[in-house]
This record gives C-alpha cells, sequence and structure tokens, in this order.
C-alpha cells in the first residue's frame, strides 16, 4: 500500500476527528473550529499547519502545529509545537514518520506536556530540557465552578474548597496608576512598540501583529487583548481567552524588569476578569522567575509544573535555556477543557 505525508485541507476534517477520538483524544469538533487551526490564512506563517500520513482512500497519522521563533543572544531559531497529534493502530509506525517530517520544517521542536506515548516519543526522539512552566489559578468566583454539573467528578468538592481557601487568602486589587483599555482587533498594530525582546536571562518566543490578529479571530476560545498604560504611555499589554467559565491569561509583556510593573499588569488582567461575567477564575502559564514570582505575590497558586522540551533539527545545534512559554505557545490558549 502506497502512502505519503501530507498537508490537510478541510476534505479531511471528518477522517481527522475520527482519528484522534479512536486514539483518545476529545478534539474540538465544533464547526469552523478546525479551520480556524489549521488552515484559515495565517500572514506570520504561510506554510501549512496541519498534515497526515495518507494513501488515497484512508488516513493513518495526523499532527497539526502551532508555529513560532524564539530569540536568546542575538540568535534567532524557527520552533514548532506538535497538537492533535494522533495516529492509527493500523499502520505501525506512521505517528513516528509525521514526527520526523515536522521536526524538518523549522529548526527546532518544541515539547511540553502531553499524553504519556508523546512523552515516549520525547525520549525516543532526543527532546532535551530548556525550561518548565508552571498552571497558575486565581479563584474568583468559586461558586460559579460548580455551574456545570456534566463536569463533576469526585476532584469537584476539593477544589471547590481550595477555591474559596484561595479567594478569600488572595490580596485585593490594586491596578493604581495604571490602565488596562481594551484593543479592538483593528488597532492591534498600536502594542508593536511593546511585543516581546529577549533578555540576557530569558529567552523569548516572537509575537507579532500578524500573529496576534490571528488569535483575536479564535472561534473557539473568544479572545481580548488589552494595553497595559500608565500616565498615557504604553508599556506593555495582555491577551486573555475566554473558555466555559474560565478565563485565561494567556500572553502578556511588560517592557520592564521592575517586579512592581508585572504585579500591576496581573492586577489588571484581574481586574478585568472580575468584571466579565460568569468567570470563576482566571489561569496562566509562567516559566519565567519574575512573572511566576508576581502570580504568587498576586493570590495565585501553583497548580501543576510540566518540563519544556525541545529538539534542534541540527543536532549539533545549541539550544535556548530559560524558555519564556505561555499558552499563546501551544493549543492551552483555547482548549474547552484545560484541567
Amino acid at each position: 500500500m502506497e502512502f505519503r505525508i501530507r498537508p490537510s485541507t478541510p476534505d479531511d476534517e471528518t477522517a481527522i476527528l475520527a482519528l484522534m477520538r479512536n486514539a483518545g483524544l476529545n478534539p474540538d469538533g465544533v464547526e469552523g473550529w478546525l479551520k480556524w487551526k489549521y488552515w484559515q490564512e495565517r500572514l506570520d506563517w504561510p506554510g501549512a499547519r496541519s498534515f497526515v500520513v495518507a494513501s488515497e482512500s484512508e488516513i493513518f497519522a495526523h499532527s497539526g502545529i502551532v508555529p513560532g521563533a524564539c530569540t536568546w543572544n542575538n540568535r534567532r531559531t524557527t520552533v514548532i509545537h506538535m497538537i492533535d497529534w494522533a495516529a492509527s493502530r493500523s499502520m505501525v509506525g506512521a505517528g513516528v514518520a509525521i514526527m520526523r517530517y515536522i521536526r524538518g520544517l523549522a529548526d527546532a521542536l518544541i515539547g511540553v506536556g502531553g499524553s504519556k506515548y508523546t512523552r515516549q516519543a520525547f525520549r525516543i526522539f532526543g527532546l532535551r530540557p530548556c525550561g518548565s512552566t508552571t498552571l497558575y489559578v486565581r479563584a474568583l468566583h468559586p461558586l460559579l465552578g460548580l455551574k456545570d454539573r456534566a463536569r463533576w467528578n469526585w476532584k469537584t468538592l476539593p477544589r471547590f474548597g481550595r477555591n474559596v481557601l484561595s479567594a478569600l487568602a488572595a490580596p485585593a486589587v490594586r491596578c493604581g496608576a495604571w490602565r488596562a483599555p481594551r484593543i479592538a482587533p483593528e488597532q492591534v498594530h498600536s502594542i508593536a512598540s511593546v511585543l516581546p525582546s529577549a533578555r540576557a536571562n530569558v529567552t523569548v518566543l516572537e509575537r507579532s501583529i500578524a500573529s496576534l490578529s490571528y488569535f483575536l479571530d479564535c472561534p473557539i476560545a473568544p479572545m481580548v487583548l488589552h494595553g497595559f498604560e500608565k500616565d498615557g504611555q504604553r508599556r506593555g499589554y495582555f491577551l486573555l481567552a475566554f473558555a466555559a467559565e474560565q478565563a485565561r491569561l494567556v500572553d502578556c509583556w511588560v517592557d520592564s524588569e521592575d517586579p512592581d510593573d508585572w504585579r500591576a499588569m496581573l492586577n489588571c488582567a484581574v481586574q478585568v476578569a472580575l468584571q466579565t461575567p460568569g468567570v470563576a477564575e482566571l489561569v496562566t502559564l509562567a516559566s519565567d522567575p519574575v512573572l511566576s514570582q508576581c502570580a504568587l505575590e498576586s493570590g495565585f497558586r501553583p497548580e501543576w509544573t510540566e518540563a519544556v522540551h525541545i529538539l534542534p533539527t541540527d543536532e549539533g545545534a545549541s539550544i535556548p535555556s530559560n524558555l519564556r512559554f505561555q499558552m499563546l505557545d501551544s493549543d492551552a490558549a483555547y482548549l474547552q477543557t484545560l484541567r
């Protein structure tokens, strides 16, 4: 039987969803969601974002990608985070084949978390640790977390108890002289001067006006962009996504190394989430020391920590350290069920 690895098309949607379900994944399959993830134009990445191992009549493996680039020590490296990776048991090696193929599309692969099979693949392919990232949770309105009974399980009541205690212990929200005006999609260019930039001890994943515009069009978890400013001067931004009763701080940056400024940004994000109807909690991923410490001081509690792995295409290439990894760098920004 002949097969090949090729970019997927919208005609493959039904087969891709079936493949993921058979592999034990719970795909976001509402009409239009896969189109946005895989096939909607993305100006910062003109290439394909979904690939299949297929014969003329059947699909044996699939992987989507989240493309990006990281900068450190005057270097720039294109990177890919694989998502929705699934393979059929009827074709041994199809999942490995597609991973090898995608590895060649950028300078490096990035991997965080994943199923036990994904973690096994990390070991087999030799992905190396380049940092870690932690999920932080700030409880806002714990009772709202009980609203959807379909999601109740044995963890529900213990989590509710933790959320109540955490909400009571959280410090008051104080933004001081800082403001966080909402930025309309057609005004995204106004934050061009405060996009992330590499620092001596942190490797950042790039942002661009094109990439932020793409995410603001997300149909899965609607996203809202806010500027961050003081005395009329723009100093940063943050991007919130909303799924079920959860707000997610999926991306943020402050053009400052002063922890007070980062705490103020987090407080502004908390304030926006508190003012949004139906939001039970605000969650975020943080991997750099400054944001992690400021999250703890701002009433967030750590939920779990995962290692961030990287695999350069060139086996002799150096790898970045202290990679700043956020929700926007994977599908955590828009998964319907995050935890």
